[in-house]
C-alpha cells in the first residue's frame, strides 16, 4: 500500500465553475476538477495554486479550505491510498486552456448543475457541491470578491 496526497481547487468565475476533459490515449476519462501532486517543500496552497495554473492556464485566488477527498486505485506494482486536499478558488477571468501534456483536451467553466452531471467521480461531486455552497453563503453575505475577507 502506498499513500499519496494531492491538491486541487473549486474555481469559480461569476459563478460558474472550471472543469477539465481528460482523455488518455482515445479512452473516455471524463470532467474532472483540476488537482495534481504535492512536490517536495510544498505547502498544499501552493501545490493547488499551481495544478490550477498547469493544468488550466487559470491564475485563481484561494478563498477557503472546503475538505478532503480519498481513493484508492490500482498500479501494477501497488494499490495507491490517495488524499486530494480541496480549496474553493476565485479565477480572475472565463481564460482557461487545457493542458495537453497532461491529456486535458478541452476546459471550460459550467453553471452549477451541469457542472455536478459531467464531473465523472462521485467524490468530486460531493466536493463540488460543498465548495459551492460556500460560495454561494459567501455570495449572499456579500464577501465573495471582498479583499478583508482572505
Amino acid at each position: 500500500m502506498v499513500e499519496a496526497t494531492s491538491c486541487g481547487g473549486v474555481v469559480i468565475f461569476r459563478g460558474k465553475i472550471l472543469l477539465l476533459y481528460k482523455n488518455y490515449k482515445n479512452k473516455y476519462e471524463g470532467w474532472v476538477l483540476p488537482k495534481g501532486t504535492v512536490e517536495a517543500g510544498e505547502e498544499f496552497k501552493e501545490t493547488a495554486l499551481r495544478e490550477v495554473k498547469e493544468e488550466t492556464g487559470v491564475s485563481a485566488s484561494i478563498i477557503k479550505y472546503v475538505g478532503k477527498s480519498q481513493y484508492n486505485f490500482n498500479t501494477p506494482q501497488d494499490t495507491v491510498t490517495k488524499d486530494v486536499h480541496w480549496y474553493l478558488m476565485m479565477a480572475d477571468s472565463y481564460y482557461s486552456k487545457p493542458q495537453r501534456e497532461e491529456f486535458f483536451m478541452d476546459s471550460g467553466y459550467y453553471k452549477f448543475h451541469e457542472a455536478f452531471h459531467l464531473l465523472k467521480f462521485s467524490n468530486e461531486k460531493q466536493i463540488l457541491e460543498k465548495a459551492y455552497n460556500e460560495y454561494v453563503y459567501l455570495k449572499k453575505s456579500n464577501l465573495w470578491g471582498c479583499k478583508k475577507y482572505f
